[in-house]
């Protein structure tokens, strides 16, 4: 008798945790049909809200590419514009070599007189000369 007692507890036993064992399984399947439904949603959050920042990114980008262009161009534009060096003296060398030719007034120097004053000069001291005369901005 006690053993059918024990039996009956058994399978009372039994049955309670088979039960617990289904209860368990449909929590189961529960969350995982939520987690999958949670995740596709956190997606979608995701884009959503990086859409806008891309947007504020690219619309930065094309800002700062306007003004490196602009700048490119005002560059571009200070390239062609002649340089004024303003100064205005010459070595004395060169001075001294101007002085011998007859050429004392350095304000109106034409480029003929120049020529028929430095005949006399090597070629290499023509060179020098003039290219001191165009550094002082004195040659156009």
């Amino acid at each position: 008798m006690e053993q059918e007692r024990s039996l009956e507890s058994l399978a009372a036993t039994l049955e309670v945790l088979t039960a617990a064992a289904g209860a368990l399984e449909q929590a189961v399947n529960r969350l995982e049909v939520q987690h999958s439904a949670m995740s596709g949603q956190v997606q979608r959050i995701v884009a959503t809200v990086d859409a806008p920042l891309a947007q504020d990114r690219i619309a930065d980008l094309e800002r700062r590419l306007q003004e490196a262009m602009g700048q490119i161009a005002e560059m571009k534009a200070q390239s062609t514009a002649p340089v004024a060096t303003g100064r205005k003296t010459l070595a004395a060398p060169a001075i001294a070599l101007l002085a011998k030719q007859g050429i004392a007034n350095l304000d109106s120097l034409e480029a003929g007189s120049l020529d028929a004053a430095m005949s006399s000069l090597s070629i290499e001291q023509r060179i020098a000369v003039k290219s001191q005369l165009l550094r002082a901005g004195l040659l156009g």
